[in-house]
């Protein structure tokens, strides 16, 4: 499964944060007598550089789940078509998939 496509990108739109908080610091010397206003939206721009951030670190995040989910749904098939074969350890490839993953099977989904 493939990660769903934003059609936003963080860069294009750090790039429309910086030419923004430009418009601002222009409004802020042409209008002094509005400064505080003009400071508000530019303290709330500022926040946009962590946010993408967070947002990257999240998307990663999200990836990172997703080929696991679908590694463990590979090892599960492997394991079903194993013992229908009549393999005679048809949970080897459950185990080897937590094994190359560190987590051993009695932690699995569980908070480490």
């Amino acid at each position: 499964m493939n990660a769903p496509e934003s059609g936003i990108s963080l860069h294009v739109v750090y790039v429309r944060n910086d030419q923004a908080r430009r418009i601002i610091a222009g409004c802020l010397s042409a209008m002094p007598t509005t400064a505080g206003m003009w400071e508000q939206v530019d303290r709330a721009l500022a926040d946009v550089p962590a946010m993408g951030a967070v947002i990257a670190r999240l998307a990663a995040g999200l990836a990172d789940t997703r080929m696991d989910r679908a590694n463990l749904l590979a090892a599960m098939r492997a394991t079903i078509a194993a013992q229908a074969d009549g393999e005679p350890d048809p949970l080897y490839y459950l185990r080897d998939e937590l094994d190359a993953r560190k987590v051993p099977p009695e932690n699995h989904g569980r908070a480490t």
